[in-house]
């Protein structure tokens, strides 16, 4: 009888017990693999030492002659198209696709802002449409963005034309040419008389030196000592500051009208306005004309500059591009100046701009920082991680610009792929001066090419240190000789 009971237990722990317990196990695998958060995949990269990173790594590269986008270059050879470091103590990520391009820069789910790194920041500073925030921004652009309207982009066309002609009637009786330079010059004095009417040539020297110390600091280590390059551009920056005070102060008392920008954007003494707190304040006028005159000076200059070296090595497009001009001259010969509408009538040229500003891709890359953790392209962004599309990356993909180190413009002649052209952003921060930057390529390429021929005279394609917009060392100095002067001794 007890052996019997012992079997029944067993028999009850056999066929009862036993099968509950491993079902009660399989439920619990179950349960946990499908509640288990699957490992995050991190973009592949290094972080360096702690603290430092690979700070000193990107430093080195400012300082060579192959230009900082060479640290970048390097990097997503050997991790691919998306990588992270770590510069200046921040988690940087670099992605490089047109789909992540689409994704980060329109911004369509409110994941991402923009953010400069520390130093550019305080230079421009933080009420410039670089740096402000989400609100203070759309306030800002709505400002700004009504001044590059097609009567302000007429007027400063003809502007342009005659600061150009004056520079160029001068080349003649020079033994050499530096192109960056002289771009700078007048795309400065262009600028200056667009924004404030500003055209003092002792104030224009000084802001031009002012404006290339702060320019040589955006990428350097924010170091607040005497003998550094971001403490000599902090004290070009307050330099600049008071002298916008005192041109700020000035027009407010004044009772004449300026068509100019800051004229725009001031409420004049005793003016009242119904929507007085959506005014610009005097600080954030100041921080975007700094802006507008960086960007307006040195990313335009250095794009003309490149312009020519790439017309320069191509002779078949600039033959194109010289009888297009010339023929539009035979139309326009007659006028003072070129208008605005004389520059739709240049669809090659239009066309060897777009290649040019791709090929120069003045600015790499464009950079957000992550408001939340995401994904971009599988990889988990975390918050707080600076995200930068690297637009010199896809200009430069051959899976979308066939044999893209050569000027081809008829590349243009169809619609490009939608986020494969960079040159100015894409989405809410646009850049607002792209017409502008495309008008003032505009009328110097014609009038070079109408007025002169022009022959290297230094070949070397060192990058200028400490740029944060890539540009030539050299400046790409030419001898020029007249086309008139040719027409009336051929053989000379």
């Amino acid at each position: 009888m007890q052996l019997l009971h012992y079997n029944n237990l067993f028999c009850w722990f056999w066929y009862i017990v036993i099968p509950c317990l491993g079902l009660q196990y399989l439920l619990l695998q179950v349960l946990w693999h499908t509640t288990r958060k699957t490992p995050a995949k991190i973009p592949a990269g290094n972080r360096g030492i702690p603290f430092i990173g690979e700070t000193i790594h990107f430093m080195a590269a400012i300082n060579s002659n192959k230009g900082f986008y060479d640290f970048i270059k390097i990097r997503r050879l050997k991790y691919g198209n998306c990588f992270k470091t770590n510069i200046f103590g921040q988690t940087h990520v670099f992605i490089s696709s047109t789909e992540a391009a689409k994704k980060i820069l329109r911004n369509e789910t409110g994941n991402f802002t923009k953010r400069y790194i520390k130093s550019i920041a305080e230079l421009v500073g933080d009420q410039s449409l670089l740096c402000a925030s989400h609100h203070q921004h759309k306030l800002i652009r709505s400002h700004l963005s009504a001044l590059f309207s097609r009567a302000s982009l007429s007027s400063m066309v003809k502007q342009f034309d005659e600061l150009t002609v004056n520079n160029l009637s001068t080349w003649h009786n020079k033994s050499s040419i530096i192109i960056l330079h002289e771009a700078l010059k007048i795309t400065l004095e262009a600028i200056c008389k667009m924004l404030m009417t500003l055209e003092e040539k002792k104030e224009l020297e000084m802001l031009h030196k002012d404006v290339g110390l702060i320019y040589e600091a955006m990428l350097s280590f924010p170091l607040r000592l005497p003998w550094t390059r971001f403490y000599k551009g902090l004290q070009a920056r307050k330099r600049i500051m008071i002298l916008l005070d005192k041109i700020i102060e000035a027009r407010r008392r004044s009772k004449e009208k300026c068509d100019d920008f800051l004229d725009h954007l001031l409420i004049k003494d005793g003016e009242k306005s119904i929507e007085e707190e959506t005014q610009l304040r005097n600080q954030q006028i100041k921080d975007n004309i700094l802006t507008m005159i960086i960007a307006g000076q040195d990313t335009t200059a250095s794009a003309i500059t490149w312009m020519i070296k790439y017309l320069d090595e191509n002779p078949e497009a600039l033959n194109q591009l010289r009888g297009e001009q010339q023929a539009l001259q035979q139309k326009v010969s007659r006028k003072a100046h070129l208008t605005f509408e004389d520059l739709n009538c240049m669809p090659y040229a239009s066309k060897v701009v777009k290649e040019s500003l791709r090929m120069a891709s003045i600015v790499p890359w464009f950079p957000r920082m992550a408001l939340q953790d995401c994904q971009i392209e599988g990889f988990t962004i975390k918050k707080g991680w600076n995200i930068n599309v690297d637009a010199k990356s896809i200009h430069f993909d051959q899976m979308i610009f066939q044999d893209p180190y050569k000027l081809i413009p008829s590349r243009f002649d169809d619609d490009s792929k939608p986020y494969s052209f960079l040159a100015f952003g894409m989405g809410g921060r646009t850049c607002l001066g792209l017409h502008l930057a495309r008008a003032m390529m505009l009328v110097f390429v014609y009038r070079l090419t109408t007025s002169y021929r022009w022959k290297l005279l230094d070949s070397d394609e060192s990058i200028e240190k400490w740029t944060l917009f890539s540009r030539l060392k050299s400046g790409y100095p030419v001898h020029v000789t007249g086309i008139d002067e040719e027409r009336e001794f051929p053989n000379a």
